[in-house]
């Protein structure tokens, strides 16, 4: 199965601009990232080509790098995940910027499976709220906040460790003479 899955903003200010918010990832100063509300995009080194990280269970090296144009990440995990991720720019000539995030998988068993019920909504909110975080930082604004459905909302509480379904062995009557501890 193949994905070729496209994100983009279009903010009113110069290449240099975004390009300059691209070179912020993974840094102490990240400035695109959505850090609030996911897991930190971190590497093994600054942003450059070779360095190894990732963001959660997502994991990637540094496979291009052009310091205020552009970054492709090669995943390494997880598995049946091959392919890249990038963030680009390009200037539209009209004094305004779009800042792209592509991604191009083929994907192998088991993310035949995982990709579509766990990895794309969460991916896609994700990026939403990426670029959202890049227009507030661009403009101060954003013009049409980013909402998560139901179903990443469940995904988020299912994944984050908080537990909005516990269980209680207390509360279940013991079937046999020995009691549930």
């Amino acid at each position: 199965m193949r994905v070729w899955n496209r994100h983009s903003r279009i903010v009113a200010v110069s290449p240099e601009r975004v390009g300059a918010l691209i070179d912020t990832l993974a840094g102490d100063d990240d400035r695109l990232w959505p850090v609030v509300a996911w897991p930190p995009m971190r590497f093994d080194r600054p942003l450059g080509v070779g360095a190894g990280g990732g963001h959660g269970p997502v994991r990637y090296f540094v496979e291009s790098y052009e310091p205020g144009r552009s970054v492709r990440f090669r995943f390494t995990a997880p598995r049946g995940f091959d392919g890249f991720h990038e963030f680009t720019l390009r200037a539209t000539g009209t004094e305004e910027t779009e800042l792209v995030h592509l991604m191009v998988l083929r994907l192998r068993y088991p993310a035949w499976y995982t990709y579509p019920l766990l990895w794309r909504p969460m991916h896609d909110a994700l990026l939403e709220d990426c670029l959202d975080r890049a227009e507030r930082e661009l403009t101060g604004t954003v013009r049409t906040p980013a909402r998560w459905s139901p179903y990443v909302r469940l995904l988020r509480n299912l994944t984050s460790g908080k537990r909005f379904f516990r269980f209680n062995a207390n509360k279940i009557p013991p079937t046999s003479t020995t009691a549930i501890r």
